[in-house]
């Protein structure tokens, strides 16, 4: 009968959702496995979770997450079909689901996915999208998998570049934000140990506050007072196109998602 669930890529992203699923209850150890192909991250796997079949070929399965690059998406969802898989997910960013839907043939539901980086924590925010031959069951079952290391929302396909280019590609601008502050704080005479803790601290709680009151905008201006340090500050980054400069990065990073698909 095979495993109910194969994860095709063991790096950071598959080894989150592993750990994700494993820790939910989502699956147990005996009913996955994984696919990854460098020795040393099979034996890393192994170790951390014990119970779990890592291979590096394709085993009989139910169904497949395709946590692999771009370019090994086509070959990878193909060899989900050969093994058995009806049920395919994937988070290869730019890959369209008619893509996978052509490499993997009739017969299997193909949902597309966009997670980013922390899923590594527990904290990702996702979108699917599924195809003409996806069922609301074949995008819950995508939810329930991935529900494991965040939140899910659905979308239409044609969204799923501009989520990439935002919330997959995002981390890396917020990550250059900590980096550039932390630099700031030390030029500013804070010592590097004390800046990076305190910038870390700044995002882990502005982060909470956006969550809990969700306007962005008005948090802003609730820490701007008029002729105050917050407004000296933020002029200088109008000054310097802050807006305009993220706006920029997003479309550049949607153009580049379309590339890859």
């Amino acid at each position: 009968m095979g495993f109910d669930l194969v994860i095709v890529g063991g790096g950071n992203m598959g080894g989150a959702l592993l750990g994700g699923l494993l820790a939910s209850g989502r699956c147990e150890p005996g009913s996955v496995a994984v696919v990854e192909i460098v020795p040393e991250r099979r034996a890393a796997l192994e170790t951390q979770f014990p119970g779990v079949t890592v291979v590096d070929t394709m085993p009989a399965c139910r169904a497949v997450v395709l946590a692999v690059k771009p370019p090994d998406a086509r070959e990878a969802a193909a060899a989900a079909s050969a093994a058995g898989a009806t049920r395919l997910l994937s988070i290869a960013a730019g890959v369209k689901v008619a893509t996978l839907e052509d490499a993997a043939g009739s017969g299997v539901a193909v949902v597309r996915a966009m997670p980013n980086t922390p899923a590594l924590v527990g904290k990702a925010a996702t979108v699917i999208t599924g195809g003409e031959s996806t069922s609301d069951d074949d995008l819950g079952w995508a939810e329930d998998v991935l529900v494991a290391v965040g939140t899910v929302d659905r979308l239409e396909e044609r969204h799923l570049d501009a989520v990439t280019a935002l919330t997959g590609s995002g981390p890396a601008y917020l990550f250059l934000v900590a980096e550039a502050l932390i630099d700031a704080g030390v030029d500013a005479g804070l010592p590097r140990a004390l800046a990076t803790r305190l910038t870390t601290q700044l995002f882990v709680g502005s982060s909470a506050l956006l969550a809990e009151r969700g306007d962005a905008a008005a948090l802003r201006e609730m820490v701007t007072s008029p002729g105050g340090t917050t407004a000296a500050g933020l002029s200088v980054l109008a000054e310097r196109g802050l807006r305009s400069a993220f706006a920029e990065a997003v479309r550049a990073a949607a153009a580049r998602s379309v590339e890859l698909g």
